[in-house]
């Protein structure tokens, strides 16, 4: 668990490294500007990095199954060797479908100006500029897209299914409270992460406008990253004493805080 766990760290800060610099280096400067190539290169690596990412928690989801369904065959089924090949097909799948995907996106000519109305370079964005109607590749990428996201949902779901009839099984409170402890985390940051996109690239279009196409990005593209840290550390009970402690301690000063007079 905690091998993956440091691939998705990896993969959230990617996320947020590939977005965050140029829009904080932009509003420093006064600018909203991005290079060609800087504009394919965000294109590429947020999507590397999110599609790797959702690939990784399908592997998680298994991981999870197997530990809780089948713990006497966990250091059969999930080996160092298992774990280290299964963290690469996600990493490799990653690179190769944001591959297609950029190739395919830049190529198409751009004849509605140069304009994103987005804080990065965002795929149904990108397509806005392009006139040309969906070429061959771009109907086969969609189709890849679909399959892809439906397996690794379908594999989350499967998961989870045995995983609660197993935990439902377990006669003690005790034992599904802890097991339940293990899963919540990872079925959070699935929820978190399938939502918000789900959202942002499914929403009718009666509901687009411009603020709102702004937040809905934010909350796909960067709240899930930064959130997932959090959500995970929750599980520890130190950090989780450390935190109340400091939340009472500022509640504290704040009522304790002398009212100041004229």
């Amino acid at each position: 668990m905690y091998f993956f766990l440091l691939n998705l760290s990896f993969l959230d800060l990617g996320s947020i490294f590939t977005i965050l610099p140029k829009f904080l280096a932009n509003s420093l400067w006064d600018t909203s500007s991005i290079s060609y190539t800087g504009c394919a290169a965000q294109h590429f690596f947020f999507l590397f990095c999110a599609t790797a990412e959702y690939c990784l928690l399908t592997v998680m989801a298994y991981d999870r199954y197997v530990a809780i369904c089948k713990p006497l065959h966990y250091g059969t089924l999930l080996g160092s060797r298992a774990c280290v090949h299964m963290a690469a097909a996600a990493w490799a799948s990653g690179f190769l479908y944001s591959l297609l995907h950029t190739a395919n996106t830049f190529s198409l000519p751009l004849y509605k100006g140069n304009a994103l109305d987005q804080f990065f370079c965002e795929i149904p964005q990108i397509l806005k500029l392009s006139c040309s109607h969906s070429n061959l590749w771009e109907v086969g990428l969609i189709v890849f897209s679909a399959c892809l996201i439906s397996v690794c949902f379908i594999c989350i779901v499967l998961s989870y299914v045995q995983i609660f009839r197993a935990v439902l099984r377990i006669p003690s409170e005790q034992g599904q409270h802890k097991a339940f402890s293990t899963c919540l985390p990872h079925l959070a940051v699935v929820s978190l992460f399938v939502s918000t996109a789900i959202f942002a690239h499914l929403k009718p279009p009666s509901m687009s406008s411009l603020s709102l196409d702004l937040v809905v990005s934010v909350l796909y593209s960067l709240v899930p990253p930064a959130v997932n840290p959090l959500i995970y550390s929750m599980r520890n009970q130190e950090l989780k004493d450390v935190l109340w402690k400091l939340m009472a301690g500022c509640f504290s000063k704040i009522i304790n805080y002398p009212s100041s007079s004229l």
